[in-house]
């Protein structure tokens, strides 16, 4: 995305309270504390990582969709089919955040009993930074990767070689535990950006970079408004045919394999709001493969060797996935979260819509 905050400008908020603004938000919307405290813990976080695309953002759209019955408060998964190491969870379009937190307990608890786990989730409503499931598998000290589509709403990115969508930006993720230290996570969208970026671009009023978004005549364009405004223009798949083609397996794997249905026009909602999820998960107890010992003394060695990789000039170090969005967290969490003003604007909002009291909303963002 361009740099710059735009002509909206930016405010920042410290993290606490920001957690405490949106669990007031779920709280007056009709949320149990504990859903709202998941949510809460899941979109902060998100931002406190620089994902802001998953941040707190997400809470207009979230509240829209439990008001007109496309997420559904207080529910909880349900195991639709149970085949031991093979389990389909049906979120039933409840909060993504809890949904998806069950679907891993029941996958993790089985992996460590059967020494792996394939969990289908199916229709839950969505479930964020997928990261967030991986990181929750590595701490228990499993191996785990992640296939997710969406259906609901609107097509939103092209497949390779295509000028219309087709698709959405059906993640993908892996998540390696390391003893004593945090896991590495692998954890990005097949589109070249995820379509939160792109909201948070057009609320910021900036230009997107070259190479990501196309118009509706399927030419080059910056213009983050053309996702927002008929006629509809498409995000383009990262890495040419390879992140396009890795966008039809995930939709695949997640959707149709898990039962969850795929994005299609059997699915697409026409002025929809509903985001819902479908994932795919692999869950691995190394001790039932090469053994944790041996595992983890390898996965230390691969890590020290790769990083031990002289830095091309410029670069001040080499990284591995998951490092770049900690040193994020740690800047956030010292100078608060930056917001911009259109995406404050629209938290106020949707706080004076659920009648939360105006002493919880901060009148002060950053003080």
């Amino acid at each position: 995305m361009a740099e710059g905050q735009g002509s909206v400008g930016e405010v920042r908020i410290k993290p606490d309270r920001l957690h405490d603004f949106t669990m007031a938000i779920c709280r007056a919307d009709g949320s149990s504390a504990e859903e709202a405290k998941l949510v809460a813990d899941h979109l902060v976080l998100a931002n406190l990582f620089g994902h802001d695309s998953h941040g707190v953002g997400m809470m207009p759209h979230y509240i829209q969709n439990t008001m007109n019955g496309a997420c559904k408060r207080n529910h909880h998964a349900t195991l639709d089919r149970d085949n031991g190491a093979v389990i389909v969870v049906d979120g039933g379009a409840g909060y993504g955040q809890v949904i998806a937190k069950e679907a891993m307990d029941i996958g993790i608890e089985r992996a460590k009993k059967h020494g792996v786990c394939v969990v289908g989730l199916k229709n839950s409503h969505h479930i964020g930074r997928i990261g967030h499931w991986g990181e929750q598998c590595a701490r228990a000290g499993m191996v785990s990767t992640h296939w997710v589509n969406v259906h609901g709403h609107k097509s939103l990115v092209a497949p390779f070689g295509g000028a219309e969508a087709r698709f959405t930006t059906n993640p993908y993720c892996t998540a390696i535990p390391r003893k004593g230290q945090e896991p590495i996570v692998l954890d990005f969208a097949t589109s070249q950006v995820a379509m939160g970026k792109v909201r948070v671009a057009n609320n910021k009023k900036i230009q997107m970079e070259e190479g990501l978004l196309i118009d509706a005549g399927g030419k080059a364009t910056t213009e983050p408004g053309v996702m927002y405004n008929a006629p509809y223009g498409a995000i383009l798949p990262f890495g040419l045919h390879k992140g396009g083609g890795l966008a039809v397996i995930c939709d695949l794997l997640a959707g149709a394999l898990t039962g969850g249905r795929t994005h299609s026009p059997r699915t697409i909602k026409k002025d929809g709001t509903d985001i819902i999820n479908n994932m795919l998960s692999i869950i691995i107890d190394p001790d039932s493969m090469g053994g944790t010992a041996f595992f983890e003394d390898e996965v230390d060695n691969f890590i020290g060797w790769v990083k031990s990789a002289k830095p091309q000039p410029g670069v001040a170090e080499v990284l591995v996935p998951g490092e770049p969005e900690r040193a994020r967290k740690l800047d956030r969490e010292k100078n608060g979260v930056p917001i911009d003003t259109t995406t404050w604007q629209q938290l106020v909002d949707t706080a004076r819509t659920v009648r939360l009291n105006d002493t919880d909303i901060p009148q002060m963002p950053g003080a």
